[in-house]
């Protein structure tokens, strides 16, 4: 399996932090293959069988069978893995037994959840509903959902940290709640499985998570930036950066999640979100332009009269505690600063 360095380097690192017994000869599968996240499990899984013959079978669920052969190249050619090529928001059915599921299939595009809030929504209710509908049909170790910070809304501004119980206001008439809104009703779809169905779901309840891996025509934020200090310009704010941004580097992403399904309570969220990365946009912004800009990029600002038919979230000062995830033994090891080295030096080996 051909993979990256960078990647080779932060899989090693949550091999030598997890606990893998528990998936050894058993059957996984992981919707939102060609996200990410996604497609960064279903690597890691396909690399540690590689290194162990640990036999786990992995079954990945995606749309676009040409996006799929990009990302995974070779990795198709191994016989422990096949990609199932299914939209979610239609009934999901197979014949082998299944050990685990990680959610991950989602909208991720903020001008999306503006353009198509319907889509949005129904990826997220009606996939997971379908998902938890064949969750309920096998005997499932472990099911893990992944959520977002953004399902919290605006909470309380006096709290210093927002645990699991601090939900906050969300318009659910502005048009990009589609994804906040989505997120919850998924939550409490989940919350209802487990307790009339038995399906032995967590929620994992993500900060904004990126590093090396991030897929080429990605256009969050971070790989703006990142993309700009390899390209040499200028790194461009729409908003005034206000809004307080937390992060997971993905390594211990995948970290927590391998916990989760050992060590998490059925039918609770976690909070995943690495505390010290925790600092306001423009601030993060600054950090990139001094450690990565070699004194050739700017920040600007360039606001423009209507956020809203971009997608940029409402301003939100919020700051996540891991702490019930750390309670179970996560540990999260790579600050910001590390967290754009790596990502640089992938998106310059991968996509330069």
């Amino acid at each position: 399996m051909n993979l990256n360095k960078v990647i080779v380097s932060d899989f090693a690192e949550v091999l030598a932090d997890s606990d893998m017994k528990a998936f050894e000869n058993s059957t996984i599968m992981v919707t939102g293959a060609t996200g990410m996240i996604g497609s960064l499990l279903i690597k890691f899984l396909l690399y540690y069988n590689e290194l162990t013959l640990s036999h786990i079978k992995i079954i990945g669920v995606a749309r676009d069978s040409q996006k799929a052969q990009k990302i995974y190249g070779d990795c198709l050619n191994d016989s422990c893995f096949t990609l199932l090529y299914k939209d979610i928001t239609e009934p999901i059915d197979i014949e082998s037994n299944l050990d685990y599921i990680f959610h991950t299939a989602s909208a991720t595009n903020s001008k999306f959840f503006v353009t198509h809030p319907a889509e949005t929504m129904d990826t997220m209710y009606i996939g997971t509903k379908n998902i938890l509908e064949l969750a309920r049909k096998k005997s499932l170790k472990s099911m893990i959902y992944l959520s977002s910070m953004e399902m919290y809304g605006k909470p309380d501004a006096e709290l210093e940290y927002v645990k699991e119980e601090n939900l906050g206001y969300i318009d659910i008439l502005n048009v990009r709640s589609s994804y906040s809104e989505g997120k919850r009703i998924s939550e409490c779809l989940c919350a209802a499985y487990c307790h009339q169905f038995q399906v032995p779901v967590k929620i994992a309840r993500l900060a904004q998570t990126f590093g090396a891996g991030v897929l080429e025509n990605d256009n969050r934020v971070y790989a703006q930036f990142a993309r700009s200090v390899i390209e040499g310009k200028d790194i461009v704010l729409h908003t005034n950066g206000k809004s307080w941004g937390n992060y997971c580097y993905t390594s211990d992403l995948i970290k927590a999640l391998i916990l989760l399904n050992i060590k998490g309570n059925n039918g609770e969220a976690y909070n995943i979100c690495n505390e010290e990365n925790t600092r306001m946009i423009v601030e993060m912004a600054e950090l990139v332009v001094r450690k990565f800009g070699n004194d050739q990029v700017k920040l600007v600002f360039d606001i423009p009269e209507d956020n809203l038919k971009y997608g940029y979230a409402p301003e939100v000062k919020m700051r996540l505690s891991s702490q019930k995830l750390r309670g179970i033994g996560w540990n999260p090891q790579v600050k910001l600063e590390e967290m754009y080295r790596r990502m640089i030096q992938y998106m310059k080996l991968e996509f330069v």
